[in-house]
């Protein structure tokens, strides 16, 4: 495969997340959103491997944070989005079956999870009700989008793989 097309994969994959991105279901208070970002960020590592996953997902994390254009700590850069888009790249891990996108999808969006769950209790302990465990706040807080969303994804992932099976083709 040539670096122009990877490249260009990589591209639009990321500028699909982006329109995605706006595209919500539910917007959560403190950031985060039910919306379809995932799919074409977890397409592409399924689809290329994981470094590919990886870099795209980065990419989205970093554009992602600039179009927020909040940022309520600075390690939330590196947790909430760079890291933990580019932790959606472990799908790349697995893929070529059914069963495979399900596992890959759902240990990407795992990490992709508990990056977030990391930030969450250790940077926005203070927004935990009185007297709540922060990390069972974060436990909650991040389940609200992320499972929702990870459902949504999952679902447009097994219908893409199965009905357009040549979209995963070189």
């Amino acid at each position: 495969m040539s670096k122009t097309k990877k490249l260009t994969e990589i591209a639009v994959s990321v500028a699909m997340a982006v329109v995605c991105s706006f595209i919500k279901v539910l917007e959560m208070p403190q950031g985060g959103s039910v919306a379809l970002t995932m799919i074409p960020l977890l397409f592409i590592a399924q689809k290329r491997g994981p470094l590919t996953g990886i870099i795209a997902g980065s990419i989205y994390g970093l554009l992602s944070a600039l179009i927020a254009g909040v940022l309520y700590h600075p390690a939330s850069l590196l947790l909430d989005y760079i890291l933990a888009f580019g932790l959606l790249g472990i799908a790349g891990f697995f893929k070529n079956s059914t069963s495979n996108i399900v596992i890959g999808s759902f240990l990407g969006v795992g990490c992709r999870f508990l990056s977030s769950l990391i930030s969450g209790a250790v940077l926005f302990a203070e927004y935990a009700p009185e007297g709540q465990n922060p990390w069972l706040y974060s436990l909650i807080y991040q389940s609200t989008y992320m499972v929702p969303e990870f459902l949504i994804s999952i679902c447009v992932l097994i219908f893409l793989y199965t009905k357009a099976h040549r979209l995963y083709e070189n």
